[in-house]
């Protein structure tokens, strides 16, 4: 199983979007800064996440919601969550 997830900065609620086989390995390494892209917003909570039995599934998932038109759905699916 691959996931697309979605990380918000408990710091400064920036978001980071991304993929992996392991959910939990892979928040657990954004959080101890072994990603140059998240270290400097640490800590991060798991906002939302989706399986997929593909990795070409999951990464697909990953590049729309990185396009502008993902970026406004993701608004729009998340409004309330992103609202806290």
């Amino acid at each position: 199983m691959y996931y697309f997830y979605i990380l918000r900065s408990i710091k400064n609620k920036k978001l980071y979007l991304g993929y992996t086989p392991n959910l939990k390995e892979r928040l657990k390494s954004h959080n101890n800064g072994k990603n140059k892209a998240t270290k400097p917003n640490i800590p991060y909570k798991l906002m939302f996440y989706s399986g997929f039995v593909s990795k070409k599934d999951a990464l697909a998932c990953e590049k729309y919601f990185k396009t502008t038109a993902g970026w406004r759905r993701l608004k729009q699916m998340l409004k309330v969550t992103l609202k806290d």
